[in-house]
C-alpha cells in the first residue's frame, strides 16, 4: 500500500479510491459515493437489536452470566424502518462488509447530522485485519422516538495506515460477523 515513514497517516479519498481499487481494502456493497474528504461512509442495514423488556430497572444485569448475555438483545429487520425510541440504546449493522489489510485501521463516528438530531454512539475501532459488517451501539438522546432507514449513510470511518505491518491482526469473536453481533460474555 502507502509508505508513510515516520508515523501513521490518515487516508485521503485519493488513497481510499486506490486501496479500494486495488482490493487491498474491501467495502462490499461499494458505491463511490460513500467516500468522502478523508473517510468513508457506512450505510445502516435493516436490523436493530433491543434490550429485552424482560430485564427492568430493578434486575442487576451480570455481564459474566451467559444466560444474561444471551437473552439481553431480541434482534428484528425491518426493511421500512428502524425506530429508535427516545433515550434507548440499540444496536445496528452496516449494510457495508469491510475487510482492512494488515496495516490499515478505522476510527469510526456517528455523521454529524445524525448527532445534531440528538442520536450519540460511542467511538469504535476496527481493528488491522478484521473483516465484516460493523455493529454500531447507538443511543437516542432526543424527547423523542427517531426513525433511521435503511441504506441512508450513517456513520463515518477515518482509516489510518500503521507504521509498520501488524503482527497481531484481528482474529477476535467479531471476524466475519454479519449483521447485527450480539456482545459475548465477558471473561
Amino acid at each position: 500500500m502507502i509508505d508513510y515513514p515516520g508515523g501513521f497517516a490518515i487516508l485521503s479519498d485519493y488513497d481510499l479510491e486506490g486501496a479500494i481499487r486495488t482490493k487491498r481494502l474491501v467495502i462490499k456493497p461499494f458505491n463511490k459515493e460513500l467516500i468522502r474528504e478523508n473517510g468513508l461512509d457506512l450505510r445502516l442495514s435493516n436490523e436493530i437489536a433491543f434490550r429485552n423488556p424482560e430485564f427492568r430497572e430493578d434486575m442487576i444485569f451480570d455481564p459474566t452470566n451467559a444466560k444474561h448475555v444471551e437473552k439481553e438483545y431480541l434482534v428484528r429487520k425491518d426493511n421500512s424502518g428502524l425506530v429508535v425510541p427516545s433515550h434507548t440504546q440499540v444496536l445496528l449493522s452496516t449494510m457495508e462488509y469491510v475487510k482492512l489489510p494488515d496495516n490499515l485501521m478505522g476510527f469510526v463516528e456517528l455523521r454529524s447530522t445524525w448527532a445534531r438530531h440528538g442520536l450519540s454512539m460511542p467511538p469504535t475501532i476496527i481493528d488491522a485485519g478484521f473483516a465484516g459488517t460493523v455493529t454500531l451501539e447507538v443511543i437516542n438522546n432526543a424527547p423523542y422516538p427517531i426513525l433511521l432507514k435503511p441504506k441512508l449513510r450513517f456513520a463515518h470511518v477515518i482509516f489510518a495506515a500503521t507504521l509498520n505491518k501488524v503482527t497481531n491482526v484481528y482474529t477476535g469473536s467479531y471476524l466475519n460477523q454479519r449483521g447485527v453481533k450480539l456482545p459475548k460474555v465477558i471473561k
